[in-house]
This record gives structure tokens, C-alpha cells and sequence, in this order.
């Protein structure tokens, strides 16, 4: 089979497979549906692993205009993207058959959640602008059925709220897509497309709405509202990808619009760089911020993602090799943390009914595993060496130091620093109570017990790979670096 056509098989096979699964499985047989839906999961993984490591290729399918054509291409940073969100597709979906089993129609969740996974492998392959465009609609439209999957009245409004801000900041990104299309050629992503007799002023005010245009998926400031607003009401595998992939989304936006299509050299020392410092550095205290005053678990958690998201964008705002190289880092991590963490908030509530942060005390004394992945991935968000998250806040920071940013190159660290202590009070307060109550704690009822294995293992398998990605850090952080330089060439 040809490499184009397994390109192409990699995003049309999981929307394919979504689409059957409504078809033919009318009746909603949970047996079946599971099986296929796995099956699917895992075939699409060992799909998108092999395509990973084939030479680059590049397909071409239609012009959506005379200059812009349907382009996919299988570069080092669609390849990164496109094994993440696999990865954390298929456990998040093995630890949903269990979470719900007791639920209404989970044909609805499984079937979107099929079709938004080869969505989001069109998303990384995009190979220019506007076909990227295209995909993160779709993107926003095939994930609003997954915040609004449990149909309560609050469901409903969380879904809304999504799709609002997520329209508004589309909006603000293709008016920048308009700006910047005359100034280049074809918005192809080749490291920097711009014509030679671009005009500053126009391309400048592009990528400052493409900064807050795709910075609303990533839970910028001041669009960040969305994200503690749908976390709470959709079920925690949805939570789950939405914090830990689907705000990546907005990142890799930004990623390939200012550095593969703008270029970094062109954007260092404007006033876009200013305000992009400026915003990811508010919203990584202020995330931080909400985050230890937030009683309810799920929109702790939330807030911690608008906090570590905007660690990335810190990385990307540098426009330096190293900052670069450091976001990317932080974006596998995170995901892989995050990812983590919403899972055990929903093993909690799974088992217990439990949304609230007080009521978790000497939980950790019945379900220990739980709250040990837990712990793990707390300390790898705080950034506690060797863990994961340690690496990557170390070469953030070492990054900002080593930039010409002026004073961001001091204020940075030093707002990077306080958010991990105020990450340690919000996230070890939790271990901390859950294994050691105090002697005024009373047993909860029902009294709580560890998840079935199909829930524990994904837990599990997120928890050893924060280890794992800290102390083997070395091959990744090769990988980024060298996309890094790539892009100086």
C-alpha cells in the first residue's frame, strides 16, 4: 500500500469507524460497540506509529482555492502530535468502557469520540494553514457532543460556552488567516512562507490575532472562561482529552502559524511578542491562582491546565531554538500528567460520588493505587525531579534566561516558580489529606474501594510513563531539539 494513501488512512479510518459505529449499531449493544470501538483504538495506534516513522511524504488532494490545496505531510511535528494523541485516545478509551458502563447511549460518546481522534490526525498533518483551519473546526464541532454527553441543563450550557469561545477564537484566527494569506505563498508551513515584500504592519496584526485566536483553545488569557466551565460537567474521559489534547490543539495552531509559516526571527522584539509574554505569564499565575482557591476537584484541575497550557505558550512567546524545544516538552508531559490526573478525579467520583476536595480525606487508605498515580503525577506537575514535569519547567526556564527578552527573561522564571509552589499547595494538600486525615476524620459512606482494573491500568500506565519521560527525557528532548533547529535551516 502506497505511503500516501496510509497518510490519508490514518484520518479517514477512525472517522469511518465513528460514522459505521452510529450504522450499524442502532441498538446500542454495549458488548459489541466496546469491542469495536477498542479494536478500532488500537488498530488506528499501530496506523499512526508505523506512518511516524516513515520518510516524509506528502499528499496533495484538491484545491479548496487556486493557491491553496487539501495538503497533508507527515513532518517531525505532525509526528509527535499525531502518536500523543493516539496514545492518550486509546487509554482514555479503555478506562471509559468501565466508566461507562452505567451510563445512557454511550454509542454517542464513543461514536464522536472515534470521529474527533481522526480529526485530530488531520489536524497534525495539516501541511498548510488553511487545511489546518478546516480540521480545527471540525475539531470544535465533533468534541461538543463530549462536554455535553451527560444532557443535564448544565451540560448544555458548558457545551454553549465551549462553542462560543471556541467560534470567537476561530474567528479571530481566520481574520488573521486573511491578513497574512496576501503576504505569503500559499501559507504553506516551510519554516517562513512570507514574500519578500510583505507588509510589516499587516503581517504583524495577523499574528497577534492568531496568538489570541488559537491562544482560546489553549486556555489564554482572556479567553480561558470555557475551560473550568466545561471540565466539571462532562464525563472525566472527556476531561480528560479536552485538558490534555484538545487545548494542545490551540498550541499546535500557534506553533504552526508563527514558526512555520511567520517564522520567529520576524516576530522577535514586536509588539506581538510583548503581548504574547505578557498574556501567558497572567495566565500562568492567575491560573495557578484559582486553581488552590478551587474547592471543587474537576475545576481545580481545570484551572491547572489554563495555568501549565500557558507554561508552553511561555516556551513558544521566547522565539528562541530552546524555548521552542522546551514547550514541546511541555506539551508531551502535560499531556501525559494531565491526562493522569483527570482520570483519578473521575475514579473518584466514579466509586464515591466525591466532587468535592474535602470530602477525598483517607480515601488514600482504601484506594491506594488511585491516589499514588495521583501523587506521581502531582509531583511531576509541580516539578519535582526526576519527574517529567521537572525537565521540561527546567529548560523553560533556562530558556527564558538565555533569551534577549529583557525583563521577561527574569520576570518569567520567577512567575514559573511561584506557580509550581501555589501547584504544590492545590495538588499535595490532596495526597496529603487523602493518606493522612487527622484524627477528627470520619469514614465516608459508602465507604470507598479501589476502581475495576480496566480504570487502574490506563491510571496506572499514565502515572509510570510521568516517571519514565523524566528519567529517559533524553531521546525526546534530542527529537525537539533537532525540530528546533530545523526550523533555522
Amino acid at each position: 500500500m502506497g505511503k500516501e494513501i496510509l497518510l490519508l488512512l490514518q484520518i479517514l479510518f477512525p472517522v469511518a469507524a465513528g460514522c459505521l459505529l452510529f450504522v450499524l449499531n442502532r441498538k446500542g449493544n454495549r458488548k459489541i460497540m466496546i469491542t469495536y470501538t477498542v479494536a478500532v483504538l488500537v488498530a488506528e495506534t499501530l496506523l499512526v506509529c508505523s506512518n511516524a516513522v516513515m520518510q516524509e511524504t506528502v499528499v496533495e488532494c484538491f484545491y479548496i482555492t487556486p493557491a491553496h490545496p487539501m495538503l497533508f505531510c507527515n513532518d517531525g511535528l505532525s509526528g509527535l502530535f499525531s502518536v500523543l494523541v493516539s496514545v492518550v485516545w486509546l487509554l482514555v478509551g479503555i478506562y471509559s468502557v468501565q466508566y461507562l458502563k452505567e451510563t445512557r447511549k454511550p454509542i454517542m460518546f464513543y461514536g464522536f469520540y472515534l470521529i474527533s481522534l481522526g480529526v485530530l490526525q488531520g489536524l497534525s498533518l495539516a501541511g498548510n494553514l488553511v487545511t489546518f483551519y478546516l480540521f480545527y473546526e471540525w475539531m470544535t464541532l465533533m468534541t461538543v457532543p463530549l462536554v455535553f454527553y451527560n444532557r443535564t441543563k448544565e451540560a448544555g450550557r458548558a457545551a454553549r460556552k465551549y462553542l462560543f469561545y471556541s467560534v470567537a477564537g476561530a474567528s479571530l484566527s481566520l481574520a488573521g488567516m486573511f491578513l497574512l494569506a496576501g503576504n505569503t505563498e500559499g501559507l504553506l508551513f516551510t519554516g517562513s512562507a512570507l514574500n519578500s515584500d510583505a507588509n510589516r504592519t499587516t503581517v504583524l496584526l495577523a499574528a497577534l490575532l492568531l496568538v489570541l485566536g488559537f491562544g482560546t483553545k489553549a486556555g489564554m488569557f482572556p479567553m480561558h472562561g470555557w475551560l473550568p466551565t466545561a471540565h466539571p460537567v462532562a464525563p472525566a474521559p472527556a476531561s480528560a482529552v479536552l485538558s490534555g489534547i484538545i487545548t494542545k490543539a490551540g498550541v499546535l495552531g500557534i506553533v504552526r502559524s508563527l514558526y512555520y509559516v511567520i517564522g520567529m526571527d520576524y516576530l522577535k522584539g514586536t509588539y506581538v511578542q510583548i503581548v504574547f509574554l505578557t498574556l501567558s505569564l497572567i495566565t500562568v499565575f492567575m491560573g495557578s491562582m484559582l486553581a488552590y482557591k478551587e474547592k471543587i476537584l474537576k475545576k481545580r484541575l481545570a484551572y491547572s491546565t489554563v495555568s501549565q497550557v500557558s507554561y508552553v505558550l511561555f516556551g513558544l512567546a521566547l522565539f528562541t531554538p530552546a524555548g521552542f524545544a522546551a514547550a514541546l516538552l511541555h506539551v508531551v508531559f502535560h499531556s501525559v500528567i494531565k491526562n493522569g490526573l483527570f482520570l483519578f478525579a473521575g475514579t473518584v467520583i466514579h466509586q464515591t460520588g466525591e466532587e468535592r476536595v474535602e470530602g477525598l480525606k483517607g480515601m488514600g487508605k482504601d484506594m491506594p493505587v488511585t491516589f499514588w498515580c495521583f501523587t506521581f503525577a502531582s509531583l511531576a506537575l509541580v516539578g519535582i525531579p526526576p519527574l517529567s514535569g521537572f525537565v521540561s519547567k527546567w529548560y523553560l526556564a533556562k530558556g527564558a534566561l538565555e533569551a534577549s527578552v529583557g525583563a521577561f527573561s527574569y520576570i518569567g522564571p520567577a512567575v514559573l516558580l511561584v506557580s509550581a509552589l501555589l501547584t504544590a499547595g492545590y495538588l499535595l494538600s490532596i495526597t496529603a489529606d487523602g493518606f493522612f486525615p487527622g484524627k477528627n476524620f470520619t469514614v465516608a459512606t459508602p465507604e470507598p474501594r479501589e476502581a475495576q482494573v480496566s480504570m487502574l491500568i490506563p491510571c496506572v500506565i499514565f502515572a509510570v510513563t510521568t516517571v519514565g519521560l523524566g528519567v529517559f527525557a533524553s531521546p525526546l528532548y534530542t527529537f525537539v531539539t533537532n525540530l528546533a533547529a530545523g526550523l533555522l535551516r
